[in-house]
């Protein structure tokens, strides 16, 4: 079990000893940010997060047992108009992948967002290679929408993106309106 709490200053320079790579940097963000993350970024990044209506919310995922931070997640690009979001810099840490946390994650991510924000629609990018990442996603109920190719040049390859979307309709389909509440 995990919960969810808002990613602060405290938890930089964790995050920033997990993004080790160009490569884990690209996979984590896209092309938001540059190699090697830094404070700076990451100030940047939180600064207008976590605030009442505010259009990113970040998190930091917290192992409930032993309160260890395992991971980050972020429901970003709040649309209250459309009734949209994007989850992005999805990341377990080194030490806890494979144990059921990305699942978990994910769900808790959508309670917020379509119990909590009351969403319709909340996609998601993940890059093709990720057969982890996607079954993850596909569990959850995310439909692939799409295909965007060569999107990120990674040292003298480029990668193509999946796009997945999950409509509320579709997420109470699965789960049934209000059935998993956040752990936020």
């Amino acid at each position: 079990m995990i919960k969810l709490k808002f990613f602060t200053e405290e938890e930089f320079k964790l995050l920033i000893s997990w993004i080790t790579t160009p490569e884990l940097m690209v996979q984590w963000s896209g092309a938001h940010f540059k190699f090697p993350l830094d404070q700076e970024q990451l100030i940047k990044y939180s600064s207008f997060a976590n605030q009442e209506n505010s259009t990113e919310y970040i998190y930091k995922v917290i192992e409930a047992d032993s309160d260890e931070i395992i991971g980050h997640i972020s429901l970003g690009r709040i649309d209250r108009v459309n009734e949209s979001a994007r989850i992005g810099k999805v990341f377990i840490s080194p030490a806890a992948r494979g144990k059921g946390y990305a699942s978990e994650m994910i769900r808790q991510i959508l309670a917020i967002a379509f119990n909590e924000l009351k969403l319709n629609r909340v996609s998601l990018g993940v890059f093709d290679f990720n057969r982890g990442a996607i079954k993850v996603y596909e569990k959850a109920g995310f439909q692939k929408e799409g295909l965007l190719r060569q999107t990120n040049k990674v040292k003298n390859e480029y990668w193509n993106l999946i796009e997945m979307g999950i409509l509320r309709s579709e997420w109470h389909e699965q789960t049934g309106p209000g059935k998993i509440q956040s752990n936020v």
